[in-house]
């Protein structure tokens, strides 16, 4: 029997291999996203009496936390090879917004959701309001930025932001970019209140300290370090030998491991590291052609992985996942997509030099997805929250309703701001 489930396990990760390698094609300018059929195909296997293990993300917690974080680490070193605009204040000031902004009341607003609405304790509500933080735009992949060099003249240090359509996918890929890392303070302070109570002594000072000041700085400093030595290293030696030529591209998952696991180590923000590592080599080199075979191969990585862990998540809608959910938790998840998000949202892109359109569809497209899984694994795993599977209820039903949406509404919104001249 054991046999036998590792052979329909192996199948069914064939499959899904094989999926996406080809849905991409076979769906690009549809209304429909890969991520739906990766649900269907992980619900309809999980469905059949295969005797595929239980896919249970409370009981495989580590395997959960473990999984999720190597896909964020991934979709990072991605997101930040992708990014072609010149780092300032200025030209990132839309993504400063979302940050500084929009970010901040979507927490508050979480939060308020959780602890008054559905009643769960402040520990539990704080940890929802961190775990709906990140944004995910690779379950879209209609609305994120195109490859390297594609789109932005990566020849001008002078962009001022008026390529509306781009300004959308630039805003939604850096705010992914970074908001995934910038969540995790707000994890920590969850994590934090469930050890010693909201009105403990120490723990405010202690959090402000370590998992704001000094896991931001160490993280933001040791990316910048480690980007550009991987970027020294990168575009001074080209690939001779046929070998070197046919793995083009690895060193990209190496150095999103390294600068990962060396942040890590001196207790900085991994996350952090790894996305301005990735701007780092973007930027080092800006029209070096081997930019593009970091991206591809980075992209089929991320992409490889997010396919097999969307099909365990819809084997988890299939075996009681969604099971604990009432119509106020329901009322809540709807709420958080589409009203907390986008009123949130446009209040940080008020005064932006962006179109009307373009700072509603801004606002709209807060995909969540891997991050909210991995914020909410990890808090369950390091502390004791009450209505865990509440939490993951509440959730796994937000993703799925943000895949749907988001994933039917990206091509034609984009389409639409493209055909309207802004592009």
């Amino acid at each position: 029997m054991m046999v036998e489930t590792y052979i329909v396990g192996v199948a069914l990760a064939g499959f899904v291999i094989l999926a996406a390698s080809v849905l991409p094609e076979l769906l690009a300018d549809r209304a429909v996203s890969a991520p739906l059929f990766y649900l269907v195909i992980g619900a309809v296997a999980f469905s059949l009496p295969l005797g595929l293990p239980n896919p249970d993300p409370i009981a495989n917690g580590v395997i959960a936390e473990k999984v999720t974080e190597f896909i964020v680490i991934v979709s990072l070193m991605g997101a930040g090879l992708k990014l072609d605009r010149p780092f300032s204040f200025q030209t990132w000031s839309t993504t400063w917004r979302l940050l500084a902004v929009t970010m901040p009341l979507t927490i508050a607003g979480a939060v308020f959701l959780g602890w008054w609405v559905l009643g769960i304790v402040p520990a539990t509500a704080v940890l929802l309001g961190a775990i709906v933080a990140p944004t995910d735009p690779v379950l879209a992949s209609d609305i994120q930025v195109g490859p390297p060099g594609e789109g932005e003249n990566v020849a001008d240090d002078h962009y001022d932001g008026r390529e509306h359509e781009h300004e959308v996918r630039f805003a939604l890929t850096s705010e992914a970019g970074l908001n995934d890392g910038l969540a995790f303070p707000f994890t920590y302070a969850a994590i934090l209140i469930a050890g010693s109570g909201i009105v403990g002594t120490d723990w405010l000072g202690k959090w402000m300290l370590m998992y704001v000041g000094y896991k931001i700085i160490v993280g933001t400093l040791l990316g910048l370090f480690l980007g550009y030595v991987l970027a020294e290293l990168l575009f001074r030696f080209s690939p001779t030998t046929r070998l070197a030529r046919a793995v083009e591209g690895v060193e990209a998952l190496g150095g999103t491991l390294l600068v990962y696991g060396v942040t890590e180590f001196f207790q900085g923000y991994g996350f952090i590291a790894v996305f301005v590592a990735a701007l780092m080599i973007r930027h080092q080199e800006r029209s070096h052609e081997y930019n593009q075979a970091l991206h591809d191969f980075s992209e089929v990585t991320e992409r490889l992985a997010m396919a097999l862990l969307l099909v365990l998540f819809g084997g988890t809608l299939v075996t009681g996942l969604l099971d604990p959910l009432s119509w106020e938790m329901i009322i809540v998840g709807l709420v958080i997509i589409f009203i907390l998000r986008p009123v949130t949202g446009a209040v940080g892109l008020v005064g932006a030099s962006i179109e009307s359109d373009e700072r509603a569809t801004i606002a709209f497209f807060g995909i969540r997805g891997v991050g909210s899984f991995y914020y909410l694994s990890y808090g369950l795993n390091e502390a004791q929250f009450p209505a865990s599977r509440l939490l993951w209820a509440l959730i796994g039903f937000i993703v799925l309703v943000s895949i749907i949406v988001h994933g039917i509404t990206a091509t034609p919104v984009m389409k639409a701001l493209s055909t309207r001249g802004n592009a």
